[in-house]
């Protein structure tokens, strides 16, 4: 068969920069797509197009390696030569590229795992054997084992605006993905090898030939739709697999035949389409429909789940007998269905454990249905059902089905229960005092005060269908004293009258650094009100408190807000402690350093004594989703090194470790965070900062992009950072390649304290110092000064951009000399060769959003209409692009 494409010599749009060491397998797996993609290049724009792609490519590269200004600027005027539509096909192809590298690294990042032979520098973290190891060593068997018992891992999935890309095109990478894992088979014989490049190719010119952007802004279904894929696909199967790895792990060759030692630790929840903060478009309806969807798959699930269990156990009673209490859960079924029944017995001869587990298939079915003849009241009864079939198993004395794929779906019912995420209500504070305000004043209701009122009742009607834990948490944004959550239960009681309120858990949400430091005394007093009070009696004296990680940066800085959230933290552990309190601290991080993204393991073992205590709960928004819980082996690793870390966080060494650290550089953390706040006030309390923050950065562009359901600011003036919402803020700055709101001030704050030798040693002594250096190393290492600078021209303000640029080379140097190292990330190997990986590509397409931005800033007197479309059009391709480059925008 003849090729008819050109050699593969000419194709070379993926390719490692020379001086890159990259894993053979790795090179490989990029040389192909890279192959593939070009191939596509030629086909859709010819071979001008592949070569305008070329030359730009090698123009940054040589950039990027050899800090060639010449070659630098002969990319930025390759750049402005290009049509407007060239412009746009060049976008798009360096796009495709990040997308397919992306996948690349994936694809070897579950090599890696799969096969735990990391290559040097590849940080795959604790096992869970080791851990559970050291919790013996320190506290014994019976001391580790009962932390295990005791260990909570939630992570809440929320709709906020950072995936930039649209749903058709992550469908595109998912089947390239998949194909990738079956290419890298080395069993396929070269027919199957050649059909699998085949259909390669035709999935990235799938990818390349599908509009990157949304033409309109997704819905609050939509996003509830979109997480469901990633449920679907991932989470559904993933969870009794990490059950089962730890307990094997704990157990060794008698695993599957004791009772799991490894507990269903993990509970979703979900502020998709129950976070209603600022956005308009998520209404009471939006929230009961949002958890209908849910509740439709998580059923459809279990229902599959248990059809495939009910058809495995094909045991008969002759040697697997059933118990008294299996052959009287079989009368009550047949109770209720007798021609069903009879009709799975007749499938089912003399195998009374599969009847009676195909049987509850159908009531699982019939609740999905809502038959109300046959349908489960809720999980717990399911439940009973499992463990009678599994009891039985067991006193048969086959406790391999019993403690196998029947406790497998013991594990998924009971972390998903009927409603697969518990919704989350969150409202801003400020909207229940002015529905308030029109109750007690006794005035007609407005539109707005009758939704708050709604929002209630739909609670209500979720804990009715679903159960109490689907809809009981409700947060507060910007709590600032105990009436913000005395209002709440003061709103319930309008909606249900004389009627009996829904369980309510009110979780103060503190944000804000002043709100921060007066969280204990809030909380002092939240504890004394009677239905706070009630529910503590209620729940064993459990509380939950989130904390904000990015409005706390928008408002101090990254340092101070850093420093800030530790001694609070601190100090609501300690409050809780006197009080005898089961503290839960929700962690409100975003993807980036300036929303306190980096390494969620990393950061938990660095928290302040007694804030963990066996519980984490965090959000996971936007892109993270996906790269934590996308891919199935990932998602695995992911939630072993966050079991392991909220564990070892938990022991008293490691609480003794970061007690110590905090007494022993307590001077150096004043002296830091003074210095960083008065370096950072210095620029955000600039006159004219906003509005030149919104011409330097694609600020009002992205507010046009059709990420998420939510606005991109709450008012519609730029004049203030307040209007300003902190992912808008950091999403934009990421874009110009600035970064600032993951690093601003440090420079200046470690310079501050000036004794290299005591930064080192903070550095390795620690904990909370070590992850602050590490994330702002992440975060230098994707910053571009040449590339900013060209940004920060596009403000006319010298004195801010000459700002910018002094305190990111002031910290870039002095994040060495804390390090000890020649170069940013030198002690993270694989992080450091992706960001070098994709750095000369996304400077190409930072090139080409500076030529959109440069035409958009001179639009008003200079440029027709068509113009203005194009570059604006140009501009949002390569916000696209730069977010998949980067990979964590917001």
């Amino acid at each position: 068969m003849t090729d008819t494409y050109p050699p593969t010599s000419a194709i070379t749009i993926i390719q490692a920069p020379r001086n890159l060491e990259i894993p053979d397998a790795l090179r490989s797996d990029v040389r192909l797509l890279g192959e593939l993609l070009g191939r596509v290049l030629i086909e859709t724009g010819g071979k001008d197009l592949l070569d305008d792609v070329e030359r730009l490519r090698s123009l940054t590269i040589a950039a990027y390696e050899n800090e060639d200004t010449a070659a630098f600027e002969d990319a930025e005027a390759l750049v402005t030569s290009f049509s407007p539509e060239r412009a746009e096909e060049v976008a798009r192809a360096f796009t495709c590229y990040f997308h397919l590298v992306n996948l690349a690294e994936e694809r070897h990042r579950v090599r890696v795992l799969q096969g735990r032979n990391p290559e040097p520098g590849e940080d795959v973290g604790a096992s869970f054997t080791s851990t559970m190891n050291a919790l013996v060593d320190e506290l014994g068997e019976d001391g580790a084992q009962k932390m295990l018992d005791g260990l909570e891992f939630r992570p809440v999935l929320t709709a906020h605006p950072t995936e930039a890309r649209r749903r058709a095109v992550a469908s595109s990478i998912r089947r390239i993905s998949e194909l990738i894992a079956t290419n890298d088979d080395p069993r396929l014989g070269e027919d199957v090898q050649a059909e699998t490049k085949r259909t390669l190719l035709a999935e990235i010119n799938v990818l390349f030939r599908t509009a990157p952007l949304r033409s309109t802004r997704p819905t609050p279904l939509d996003e509830v739709r979109t997480a469901m894929n990633i449920f679907d696909q991932t989470l559904f199967e993933a969870m009794p697999r990490i059950y089962r790895l730890i307990d094997d792990r704990l157990t060794g060759k008698a695993a599957g035949t004791l009772p799991p030692r490894s507990h269903s630790f993990v509970r979703f929840g979900s502020w998709i389409g129950a976070d209603r903060d600022g956005n308009p478009n998520v209404t009471a309806k939006i929230t009961r429909q949002a958890a209908a969807i849910q509740s439709e798959h998580v059923l459809l699930g279990l229902e599959h789940a248990a059809s495939r269990v009910g058809r495995m156990l094909t045991l008969d009673a002759g040697d697997t007998a059933p118990s008294p209490e299996l052959l009287q859960l079989w009368q009550r079924q047949r109770s209720l269905a007798d021609e069903l029944t009879s009709e799975i017995a007749t499938r089912s001869p003399n195998e009374p454990h599969r009847r009676v587990v195909l049987m509850i298939a159908e009531r699982i079915a019939a609740t999905r249905g809502r038959n109300a003849d046959l349908a489960y009241a809720g999980p717990d009864d399911l439940l009973d059902d499992l463990r009678t079939v599994q009891d039985s198993l067991v006193a048969a004395g086959d406790k391999r089905s019993a403690y196998g794929e029947v406790q497998g779906l013991i594990w998924q019912v009971e972390t998903f229960g009927f409603h697969l995420a518990e919704l989350e209500v969150r409202q801003h504070s400020k909207v229940h005092r002015q529905a308030l305000d029109e109750l007690d004043r006794g005035v007609q209701p407005s539109e707005m005060t009758d939704e708050v009122l709604d929002v209630f009742r739909t609670i209500g009607a979720l804990q009715s269908r679903y159960g109490v834990n689907a809809a009981r948490r409700y947060i507060i944004s910007f709590t600032q004293e105990v009436d913000d959550i005395a209002n709440v239960h003061r709103l319930a009681r309008y909606a249900f009258g004389d009627g009996e309120t829904p369980v309510l858990d009110v979780i103060p949400l503190f944000e804000t650094f002043n709100d921060l430091k007066n969280a204990p005394a809030i909380l002092e007093k939240m504890i004394e009100l009677p239905e706070v009070a009630k529910r503590l009696d209620e729940t064993d004296r459990r509380l939950e408190v989130m904390l904000g990680y990015s409005d706390s940066s928008k408002d101090v800085g990254p340092v101070s807000a850093t420093l800030t959230l530790y001694e609070a933290q601190d100090a609501i552990a300690r409050w809780a402690e006197r009080h005898s309190i089961r503290l839960t601290l929700f962690h409100g991080r975003g993807g980036a350093m300036g929303r306190g993204g980096g390494p969620a393991n990393e950061a938990v073992l660095s928290q302040p004594p007694g804030s963990v205590d066996g519980r984490f709960k965090l959000t996971e928004q936007g892109e993270v989703i996906f790269a934590q819980y996308g891919n199935p082996t990932i998602a695995l690793r992911h939630l072993e090194q966050i079991a392991s870390a909220t564990l070892l966080a938990s022991s008293p060494s490691n609480g003794e470790l970061n007690a110590s650290a905090a007494t022993t550089f307590a001077d150096m953390a004043q002296v830091m965070d003074a210095a960083s706040r008065e370096r950072f006030y210095e620029l955000v309390h600039a006159e004219g900062f906003a509005p030149w923050f919104a011409e330097v950065t694609p600020q009002e562009e992205v507010g046009l992009l059709p990420l998420g359901s939510r606005p991109a600011r709450r008012g519609l003036s730029v004049e203030s950072l307040e209007d300003l919402r902190a992912i808008p803020w950091v999403f934009s700055w990421s874009q110009a390649r600035i970064n600032l709101a993951g690093w601003f001030g440090l420079g200046t704050a470690l310079k501050a304290v000036g004794d290299r030798e005591q930064l080192q040693k903070a550095y390795r002594e620690w904990p909370l110092f070590t992850t602050m250096i590490d994330n702002v190393q992440m975060s230098l290492a994707k910053t571009d000064a040449r590339i900013a600078a060209r940004y920060l021209q596009l403000g006319n303000r010298d004195d801010l951009a000459a700002l910018v640029l002094d305190e990111m080379e002031r910290t870039r140097e002095w994040v060495l000399a804390a390090t000890g190292s020649t170069e940013l990330l030198d002690n993270r190997a694989v992080l450091q060769r992706a960001v070098r990986l994709r750095t000369p590509y996304v400077d190409a397409l930072s090139l080409l959003q500076l030529r959109a931005l440069r035409t958009l800033r001179g639009a008003a007197t200079q440029e027709t209409e068509t113009t203005i479309d194009q570059a604006r059009n140009l501009l949002l391709l390569s916000v696209n692009g730069v977010a998949a480059g980067l990979q964590n925008t917001g």
